[in-house]
Parts: structure tokens; C-alpha cells; sequence
């Protein structure tokens, strides 16, 4: 419980478990760490509603421009992308601290092409910076590939800058074709 509060996750835990890493991941870790062990006092987790209290939105600032962000406007998001059942938000928690140290996100988008398949598009991964160098990044990238084709994406794509593109062909990805940005 969470503010008096069922503490509702964005998706069900069980589909981490179910996800083959020891077999599939295409990374190495050293130490080793997984998504059922990721460190001493980390669990890694669904987002859940709690976490704006945890510090998801600080944590989200360490990445992008954040803005003002009520708790009832954080409610009414996630309450929206669960609904929708295509995001996938998880995150890492420090449990001594109580607070959420890492998050990515993989979006499933419905496409039509492809016998109407899916494609998994990766989002805002972000480590805490006091928590960088502890392999979580490589951790949440290597998850979302294997829940992105468990959840049965024909491909997994994502947008980086010049600089990240070392750290993510280790996983496999090739850079292709150009990307091009509006904003409003």
C-alpha cells in the first residue's frame, strides 16, 4: 500500500521472470547481474504508481526537461499508458534508500505491415548518475530487447545521439536510416 493506495504496477511482474536472460542476452556482464538479481539492495520492477514517490520524476529530469509534474497528473499518465497495454516502463530500485536509481521503457507499437505485427521501440533509459558504471544501463537495454521479442516485436529500434552509438551496436543494433525530429 502506497498512500493508502493499492501500489498498481504498469504491467505484470511475472513477464520479467518469464524472460529466458542466461540464453538470449546477447551482452555480458561482469559481475554478473540480471533482471532477477541486480545488485545488492536493487530489485528491478515494473513502474508502479508509488514511484512518484520514490523519485521517478527527479530520476526522468537527469535525462530530458521534466517540467511540473503533479501527482495527479503523474496518475493520470500511467493510468493511460497501462490502459493501453503497449508500454512497458520498468525500473530499478535501491530498496535501502527506497528510491527508483534507474528506468527505461519499450514502447510495443501495433503496426499493419508485416502481417500486422509489433515493433518494440526503446525509450528515456536513464541510470542515476551516482548509480553509472554499475552496468545497469547494459541491464535495462539487454531486458527490454528480450521482453520487446517475448511480447513478439518483428524488430526493436531506438533513437541515441552520436556519442551512445558504441554502447548500443554491443547489443546488436546497426544504425539505419535517418531520424527526424518536430518539435511543438
Amino acid at each position: 500500500m502506497e498512500n493508502g493506495l493499492t501500489d498498481t504496477k504498469m504491467f505484470d511482474s511475472k513477464l520479467l521472470q518469464e524472460l529466458d536472460f542466461e540464453n538470449k542476452c546477447k551482452v555480458t556482464f561482469d559481475p554478473v547481474i540480471s533482471p532477477s538479481n541486480p545488485g545488492e539492495s536493487l530489485v528491478m520492477r515494473p513502474l508502479s504508481l508509488g514511484d512518484y514517490d520514490r523519485g521517478i520524476i527527479q530520476l526522468l529530469g537527469q535525462l530530458t526537461e521534466m517540467g511540473d509534474i503533479s501527482r495527479e497528473k503523474f496518475t493520470e499518465r500511467f493510468n493511460n499508458m497501462k490502459k493501453d497495454g503497449y508500454y512497458y516502463v520498468i525500473v530499478i530500485e535501491d530498496t535501502q534508500t527506497n528510491q527508483v536509481i534507474a528506468s527505461a521503457t519499450v514502447i510495443m507499437e501495433q503496426k499493419i505491415i508485416r502481417q500486422c505485427s509489433l515493433k518494440g521501440r526503446i525509450e528515456e533509459v536513464v541510470v542515476n548518475e551516482t548509480y553509472r558504471g554499475k552496468q545497469l544501463g547494459k541491464l535495462l537495454v539487454s531486458t527490454l530487447i528480450l521482453l520487446s521479442e517475448h511480447l513478439g516485436a518483428y524488430k526493436t529500434v531506438l533513437e541515441t545521439n552520436e556519442k551512445t552509438i558504441p554502447f548500443y551496436k554491443k547489443f546488436g543494433f546497426e544504425p539505419k536510416e535517418h531520424s527526424l525530429q518536430l518539435y511543438h
